[in-house]
């Protein structure tokens, strides 16, 4: 990091450029509701930051608080670099980000009308009425009102009236809803790695043989679901390997220590210190940071982390002796 410039916030549209803002950019008076953000150079915030547009022009970017603006948070497609927001993100209209060499880091909550994300690690969850996500990480759950299109992507799961699948989606829970039923090309296959070893191949470790991803056959695996809250009733397309994991009983699923992986990366920097899985293959802490844990899952959704299929195969008496 280069020796940042402290600056006072007073404009009403305000340029950064190798500055550290030390109190956040927060408005005073009612003109300053309107004021624009731009980032044209190596930033720092360290407090919150609200505007009424957000464009990042260049970076490296560091938010430490919550952001949010009224018309658009906006990274140029043209960034290549890292663009990290601490805490939860918002706005009354778009969050978008097309920028394929930009690496963006969402610590929290996504919230906004629409969301557009390509190349981008989210901690938490996504609420919009539109959302589009290309090559993303999600942990939490991706949840649109209106419509919801994912291509290459690593969610934890996801409920949208209307979806669009294309390429390999990989789901960290075992059941994805839709209201109608879900579009997708002939090219997607969609995985659940809910009993994946995800905590061995964190730390480079053999797999237990035990674990697997297990895909969703999205023409066969579709199940029509109907939820009951007191006299209101709705019906859901729900696509899920619950159905095929009989034999789940028997796999100690807590030694995968996928539960406190996932904590760890929805938790973030909400965590007092940082944790570790244990040793890694070379004897070295395997630490859970958030830079650690987005490379790991971007390695495992480009496909340099190989994830084994689970053997659908168990012994009837064995399955007897858990009954």
């Amino acid at each position: 990091m280069s020796n940042l410039k402290e600056i006072h916030v007073t404009d009403t549209n305000l340029r950064l450029d190798n500055n550290i803002v030390k109190g956040g950019i927060l408005p005073n008076k009612i003109s300053e509701l309107s004021r624009t953000v731009n980032v044209v150079g190596e930033t720092v915030v360290e407090g919150p930051l609200y505007a009424n547009k957000l464009t990042i022009e260049a970076v490296p970017l560091e938010v430490k608080g919550a952001v949010f603006t009224q018309r658009e948070l906006y990274i140029n497609n043209d960034v290549a670099g890292n663009v990290t927001f601490r805490k939860a993100v918002g706005s009354a209209s778009s969050v978008v980000t097309r920028a394929t060499k930009c690496n963006a880091t969402f610590c929290s909550d996504v919230n906004a009308k629409s969301i557009t994300l390509s190349n981008a690690f989210v901690s938490g969850s996504l609420y919009g009425d539109e959302i589009v996500l290309e090559n993303c990480v999600v942990i939490g759950g991706v949840f649109a009102t209106q419509s919801l299109s994912v291509k290459d992507c690593i969610l934890g799961t996801f409920i949208s009236p209307f979806v669009e699948l294309d390429g390999n989606v990989n789901l960290l829970l075992p059941s994805v809803f839709s209201v109608e039923r879900v579009n997708y090309t002939k090219s997607t296959h969609l995985y659940s790695l809910a009993l994946a070893d995800l905590g061995s191949l964190y730390r480079h470790q053999e797999e237990s043989t035990e674990s697997g991803r297990i895909e969703i056959n999205l023409a066969s695996d579709d199940l029509r679901t109907t939820l009951t809250d007191g006299n209101q009733q709705r019906s859901l397309h729900s696509y899920s390997v619950v159905g095929k994991v009989l034999a789940a009983d028997m796999i100690d699923t807590d030694k995968f220590q996928n539960h406190f992986l996932l904590t760890a990366a929805a938790l973030g920097p909400q965590m007092l210190k940082t944790y570790d899985l244990g040793t890694d293959k070379n004897g070295k802490p395997a630490l859970l940071t958030t830079e650690r844990i987005r490379s790991f899952f971007f390695d495992l959704l480009h496909g340099k982390t190989k994830v084994k299929d689970l053997d659908g195969s168990f012994s009837i008496e064995q399955f007897a002796r858990t009954m």
